[in-house]
C-alpha cells in the first residue's frame, strides 16, 4: 500500500492527511493551529506544519505529498532567502487603495484580458504595491515572490536560509491566478513590476501532471489554491459550483473555458486540473452565524433551531452581513446592518433566519454572477464548516436556486492536496 500526504495549511490552521493511493482512504492525519491576525510570520506556518506532520506520524513513509493553501498571501524573500516582513493575508484590506491605484493605471478590463482578475485588496499584487508605497526601503529588498503554499513546499523540500535556491520555488496554476500577475500565458511581468517598481524570481508554475522532487527523493506534487484544492477533493466537474462556507465564503464553478468579467465580481482562477474556476468571495461567511449565536446567547445547534422556526424572509428582517467589510461586492470598509425591524419582525427566530439568509443571500449573488458568464451550473455542493448547520442545509436550496448536495464533512483541500500526489505514484484514490 502506497502512501501519500495531502496538507491543507489554510488561514486558521495546518491539516495534514495521510491516504492510501489506491483508495483515498485516511490512515492518520494530524493538526496545529496557526496564529490570528491579517499579518503572520511564515514560521509560524513553517512551525504548524512541522507539528501538524509529527502528530500524523511523520512521512518517512510516504511515496509523495502535496500542499494546498491559503491564496494571494504575500510572502517576500531577500536574496538570501529570508521573509523581509511578515506576509499579508488575503483578508488585508489595507491594500485597497492599491488597487485602485492599478486599475487606474493599467484599466480594469485590461487586467481582466491580461489575468482573468481585477485586482481588489486579496491579490497579492496589490499587497506588493502597497509594500512599494509604504514600505520602500524592504520592497527595495524583494529578490522573490511567493505564496503560502509555495513558500511551504519549497521549505519542505529542504530550501531556506540554509540553501537559498529561490529559482527552486514552484507553484502551480490554480494559485498563481490569484496573483494579478498571471495569466493564461504565464506571468505577466510588466504588471509584477508595476507592482512591486522591478522583477523579481517568481515560482516557476508546474503543470498538473509534473512534480519536483524533495531532499528524501520523494515525488512532490505542484499543490494548489485552497479552493482548487477543494474542487479535486470534493470531485466537482465541469456543472458544478462549490459553495463553501468557511472563514470566507466561496463559490467556484468547474468550466471548461476561460471566463473574462471586467467589473471584477467573479475572478477568473485557474483549476489545478486544467480547467478553470471562475470564482466569487465573501469576507462574511461562516462567522456571521458566529456572532449571531454569541448575541443570541446560543450554541449553533439551537441557533439553527430557532431559525427554522421562522418562516422565510424572517417576517422582514433582513441583516446585511459585512462585519468585516466586504470583498464582493467590493467594499473594504463596509459595516454590518440590520433593517426591517418591527415589534412583530424583532424576534430571536427571525434574526437567527435574518442571519443564515443574508450569509447565503451574499453566496446566491456570486451563483448569479458566475452564471452570468455563461457559466452551466447544474448543482451546487455545500461544503465547510457553515455547512454541517440544518438551517443552512435546508434553506440554501431557497435562496441559491439549484440544488443542494451536501456532502460527508472531510478535509476535502487537503484530501485534494492528497489526490493530486497520489497521481505522481502511478494511481489516483477512488472517491
Amino acid at each position: 500500500m502506497a502512501l501519500v500526504m495531502g496538507v491543507d495549511s489554510s488561514t486558521q490552521s495546518c491539516k495534514v492527511v495521510i491516504t492510501d493511493a489506491d483508495t483515498g482512504a485516511v490512515v492518520r492525519s494530524g493538526r496545529a493551529s496557526h496564529p490570528e491576525g491579517t499579518e503572520v510570520d511564515p514560521a509560524a506556518w513553517w512551525t504548524a506544519l512541522q507539528t501538524a506532520i509529527a502528530e500524523a506520524g511523520g512521512i518517512d513513509d510516504v511515496a509523495a505529498w502535496s500542499i494546498a493553501g491559503q491564496q494571494h498571501g504575500m510572502v517576500v524573500l531577500d536574496a538570501d532567502g529570508d521573509v523581509i516582513r511578515p506576509a499579508l493575508l488575503w483578508n488585508d484590506t489595507r491594500s485597497a487603495g492599491a488597487a485602485r491605484d492599478l486599475i487606474a493605471e493599467i484599466g480594469a478590463e485590461e487586467y481582466a484580458r491580461r489575468t482573468g482578475v481585477v485586482p481588489v485588496a486579496s491579490f497579492t499584487a496589490t499587497k506588493l504595491r502597497w509594500l512599494r508605497d509604504h514600505e520602500p526601503a524592504a520592497a527595495a529588498r524583494v529578490a522573490a515572490v511567493a505564496l503560502p503554499h509555495d513558500w511551504l513546499t519549497w521549505r519542505l523540500r529542504g530550501f531556506g536560509p540554509d540553501d537559498p535556491r529561490l529559482d527552486e520555488l514552484v507553484t502551480d496554476r490554480s494559485d498563481a491566478s490569484g496573483t494579478a500577475y498571471w495569466g493564461p500565458g504565464g506571468y505577466d511581468r510588466d504588471l509584477l513590476i508595476t507592482a512591486l517598481g522591478h522583477d523579481a524570481v517568481l515560482p516557476r508554475v508546474l503543470g498538473s501532471g509534473e512534480s519536483v522532487a524533495d531532499g528524501a527523493g520523494r515525488a512532490v506534487a505542484p499543490g494548489a489554491g485552497d479552493n482548487a484544492g477543494a474542487a479535486l477533493g470534493v470531485g466537482a466537474g465541469v456543472g458544478d459550483v462549490v459553495v463553501s462556507i468557511g472563514t470566507s465564503g466561496t463559490v467556484f464553478a468547474v468550466s471548461a473555458e476561460p471566463t473574462v468579467d471586467p467589473t471584477g465580481t467573479v475572478a477568473g482562477f485557474a483549476s489545478a486540473d486544467g480547467h478553470f474556476l471562475p470564482l466569487v468571495a465573501t469576507l462574511n461567511a461562516a462567522r456571521v452565524l458566529d456572532v449571531t449565536a454569541r448575541l443570541l446567547g446560543v450554541d449553533h445547534g439551537e441557533l439553527s433551531r430557532l431559525a427554522l422556526k421562522a418562516e422565510p424572509g424572517a417576517g422582514g428582517l433582513r441583516l446585511v452581513p459585512y462585519f468585516e467589510g466586504e470583498r464582493t461586492p467590493n467594499l473594504p470598509d463596509a459595516t454590518a446592518s440590520l433593517d426591517g425591524m418591527t415589534l412583530a419582525s424583532t424576534t430571536r427566530e427571525n434574526l437567527a433566519r435574518a442571519a443564515v439568509e443574508g450569509m447565503l443571500s451574499g453566496l446566491a449573488a456570486g451563483l448569479d454572477a458566475v452564471r452570468g458568464l455563461g457559466v452551466p451550473i447544474r448543482r451546487a455542493l455545500l461544503i465547510g464548516g457553515g455547512a454541517q448547520s440544518e438551517a443552512v442545509r435546508q434553506i440554501a436550496p431557497l435562496v441559491l436556486g439549484v440544488p443542494v448536495e451536501v456532502p460527508e464533512p472531510a478535509e476535502y483541500v487537503a484530501l485534494g492536496a492528497a489526490r493530486q500526489a497520489a497521481a505522481l505514484v502511478g494511481t489516483e484514490p477512488n472517491g
